[in-house]
Formats: C-alpha cells, structure tokens, sequence
C-alpha cells in the first residue's frame, strides 16, 4: 500500500498553482492558495525541518536587527 505524506501533496499543489500566471488567476483563486499555503505551513511547522527553518529565520532576524544598531 502506498502512503502520501499530506504535506508533501499540499507542497506539490502549491508549487502547481503558483507556477501559473498572475493574470490567469481570480480573487477567489488566490484565497485558496493563501488557505492552502497556511495549512501546509501548520503541518511543517511541528517538524524538525519546520523548527530548523524557524531557527534559520530567527537568526537572521537578530542578525539584521543587530546589524541596524
């Protein structure tokens, strides 16, 4: 029996959807990427690749903030 990891196909519907062109897109549309692109990063963010990409961006953050200083 085959099994898909949901975040893996909502990656790939992501990656299907935004590959298309912004004039071919309705309001409507982009909610629901919006909505789908916010489920998938709730579904990352638990994992160990999600908590090493919040402490990539945290460490940037406080780079760039020290750096304003």
């Amino acid at each position: 029996m085959l099994t898909v990891n949901v975040a893996v196909l909502l990656a790939v519907i992501i990656v299907v959807r935004l590959r298309r062109r912004t004039e071919a897109r309705s309001r409507n549309d982009e909610k629901l990427t919006v909505l789908i692109v916010l489920v998938f990063g709730l579904l990352v963010a638990p994992t160990s690749f999600g908590q090493g990409v919040l402490d990539v961006v945290g460490q940037l953050a406080s780079g760039i903030t020290d750096a304003s200083r």
